[in-house]
């Protein structure tokens, strides 16, 4: 993995001439502060909308039985999905069509912060409303660890729990606001995380409140 310092991606760039990205590492995370101007906040919101047009939010059963807190889409070769048999990756979203492909600016991410050549094969899209939360847990359905997950924070501030790569133990927690991206990879790479709570109303970005998560993936 790589800071991108100072990088703009194609003509002009999501990120602008100059970014200012501080970059925090906490229990191998690599937690890059602001690295996302308001434009380019902005543009990944429109990327966004443009996704959940072609591909609707919906709520995934749980394989308890419980409906999830998030709503959720995807981008790319694969979405991810649960239901009553498990969690997994599938090809079609649950309306029977083919998941869009990842917009531009959301690769444009992948590609400044990755440190890989690989190209993500999903987009995993969440949407946090007032009161949703994400319980501590791996993302382990990927066929290679070895490959990193790159996580965005658009709109509202979510508190960010990181623990260890074994269930339970002392766990340490950070804001994640808007224009926030997290690498995953190396050691980190099956860590538990969650997050605890949204700090509602925190953003302007989203005109009715709420937090989307972007985490991209390769799966295969």
């Amino acid at each position: 993995m790589h800071p991108a310092s100072g990088i703009g991606v194609g003509n002009g760039g999501i990120f602008g001439k100059e970014v200012d990205m501080s970059v925090l590492t906490l229990r191998g995370f690599e937690i890059h502060k602001d690295f996302l101007t308001s434009e380019a906040q902005s543009a990944v919101l429109e990327a966004v909308r443009s996704v959940a047009v072609a591909a609707p939010v919906f709520s995934p059963m749980t394989p308890y039985g419980k409906p999830m807190s998030v709503r959720m889409t995807s981008a790319g070769k694969y979405g991810w999905f649960s239901d009553r048999t498990g969690y997994r990756y599938v090809s079609h979203h649950p309306g029977g069509a083919k998941w869009p492909a990842i917009p531009a600016p959301i690769l444009d991410i992948w590609n400044a912060v990755a440190g890989v050549d690989r190209a993500p094969d999903c987009c995993l899209i969440n949407f946090y409303g007032e009161g949703a939360r994400m319980g501590m847990h791996q993302d382990k359905d990927e066929a290679n660890f070895s490959w990193p997950v790159v996580s965005v924070s658009l709109g509202d501030d979510g508190l960010f729990r990181i623990g260890n790569t074994e269930r339970g133990g002392k766990t340490e927690s950070i804001w994640l606001t808007s224009g926030d991206v997290v690498v995953m990879g190396g050691d980190a790479r099956l860590t538990h995380h969650g997050v605890d709570k949204i700090r509602f109303g925190s953003s302007r970005l989203l005109p009715k409140g709420g937090r989307i998560n972007l985490t991209l993936r390769v799966v295969d």
